[in-house]
């Protein structure tokens, strides 16, 4: 098995999905415990045109798409403020997104694949790709790190929050636009299909073996990052696509846990 590893891009693939599976276990705990499961779908979707954009104009698609995706963010957290449903919202991103994504692909000159942006092409990282996807790990992370005790705060008791003097509405924007961040990040990997599960199974998993916060957030990042490098491994022998192979092993280890705790009750 070794001998895998002795390929460029092999190096690069387990590099990037560990940092995104880290990246994705420590923003979806935030995700799953605040409901905010929608905004990985909303953001990923909604960017589509962002890329297909970048590509009609001739420059890298995901430079375009990260600021997309923090304005999509920072847009969503403002509409949901007031008091605008989280699946009307979705929808909308849904559909108008991937429309607009699908037309300026096909009005691009690029020779762009449909599949490599909906179900990810982690074997294709280049480095510049590794780069910026460390780059946001260590940019979204420091500031989760750094803000861990007013986000914890905000995310459990939003009036106590309030009443201590927090600026509840400026960490709100703060996350959803480092989420976003990190969810545009991770859809090179997984795909934009994808996406929305990669940083919402590991955390749902991570949340039924209980514990303190900071405990399920440390096993969202392990169960992430290794189940990244198990769907990259087993999908070089079977032959299927990665992307989707790493959410399958997230969703197969999610089963596993839920089953053992109906067998222990």
């Amino acid at each position: 098995m070794t001998e895998l590893f002795t390929y460029g891009f092999m190096q690069r693939a387990l590099a990037a999905g560990i940092l995104a599976g880290l990246l994705g276990g420590l923003v979806g705990v935030f995700l799953v415990q605040r409901r905010l499961a929608f905004l990985a779908a909303g953001v990923s979707h909604g960017a589509f045109a962002a890329i297909g954009l970048g590509l009609v104009l001739g420059v890298a698609p995901f430079n375009v798409a990260l600021p997309a995706a923090v304005a999509l963010g920072l847009a969503i957290a403002w509409l949901r403020r007031r008091g605008l449903a989280e699946d009307t919202l979705v929808g909308v991103l849904f559909a108008v997104g991937m429309a607009l994504g699908v037309i300026l692909l096909e009005l691009s000159d690029a020779n762009a694949s449909l599949s490599a942006f909906l179900f990810g092409s982690i074997l294709a990282i280049g480095p510049s790709d590794l780069t910026l996807l460390a780059l946001v790990t260590a940019g979204v992370g420091g500031f989760l790190l750094l803000a861990w005790g007013r986000l914890t705060l905000v995310t459990f008791d939003r009036e106590l929050a309030q009443a201590s003097g927090l600026p509840v509405a400026a960490l709100d924007y703060a996350f959803f636009a480092a989420a976003s961040l990190a969810i545009i990040a991770a859809v090179k990997l997984v795909g934009i299909v994808l996406v929305s599960s990669f940083f919402v199974v590991p955390a749902a998993t991570a949340r039924l073996a209980g514990g303190s916060f900071a405990l399920v957030t440390l096993l969202a990042a392990l169960i992430g990052a290794a189940t990244a490098v198990a769907g990259l491994l087993l999908s070089w022998y079977l032959e299927v696509p990665v992307g989707a192979l790493i959410v399958v092993v997230q969703a197969a280890l999610f089963g596993g846990v839920v089953a053992l705790r109906r067998v222990a009750a």
